[in-house]
């Protein structure tokens, strides 16, 4: 059985920026800074982490308050609901996604697979970018978020350990694959020993992924076969 799970932003899906406007006017909310926001890259980073690293750069006295960048957090989701909400607002779901979820589907009956996620966004950030691209968060089984660790590097491990409670055994090396289109989702494998599969949709492209040290690399997701193939490899 493969534990298989997917980043969301630059994976699964594109918000169009709404996560972005979210975080920043929740810094400005809460602390009164956004710090240089507009020069700093999200892509591969937790939400606590933003929030944190954001902090720092602006030199606030609050950048290593656990308690603040939860009321950040916090404060975000609810500017992302309102973000998703609006009359303008379009997700977009990557090539290839609806069809490759709707492939595992019978490798997940056979006890082959177990489909779950691995992102930097808290969870309930997760779950409502999910359904703003008409994706449903109970699609994926299991899941690591930005809310259970900062860093990323943690995620793996705790995803594998409610996969094994899930599914009553335990995943480790080989057996846990990450899709992912960023280093930073191929850089989380490595400690476990998982295989990365990356996808260039995000900001980086293939060459960069592949110099990352992704198993397998692809500019999208929409060859079905030939992902599966990767995933089960």
């Amino acid at each position: 059985m493969r534990l298989i799970l997917f980043d969301i932003d630059g994976t699964l899906l594109w918000t169009a920026g709404a996560g972005r406007r979210a975080i920043h006017r929740a810094l400005l909310d809460e602390v009164g800074t956004a710090g240089p926001i507009d020069g700093y890259r999200f892509d591969g980073k937790t939400d606590p982490q933003i929030v944190r690293e954001l902090l720092e750069l602006a030199g606030h006295p609050d950048a290593s308050s656990d308690d603040r960048v939860t009321a950040v957090c916090r404060r975000y989701v609810e500017l992302l609901t309102a973000e998703l909400e609006k009359p303008t607002q379009t997700t977009k779901v990557y090539p290839g996604i609806t069809e490759l979820l709707s492939a595992l589907e019978p490798y997940e009956a056979a006890g082959r697979a177990l489909v779950g996620l691995l992102t930097g966004n808290v969870e309930h950030g997760a779950r409502l970018k999910l359904r703003s691209a008409g994706l449903d968060p109970a699609r994926f089984v299991v899941g690591a978020f930005g809310s259970d660790s900062h860093h990323r590097p943690d995620l793996p491990a705790v995803a594998a350990r409610r996969a094994a409670h899930h599914a009553g055994r335990p995943f480790s090396g080989a057996d846990i694959v990450i899709v992912g289109d960023t280093p930073d989702d191929v850089a989380c494998c490595k400690p476990m020993g998982a295989r990365s599969v990356g996808v260039a949709t995000g900001f980086y492209d293939v060459p960069a992924l592949r110099a990352a040290g992704a198993t397998h690399v692809f500019a999208d997701l929409g060859d079905t076969q030939a992902v599966l193939d990767a995933l089960f490899s």
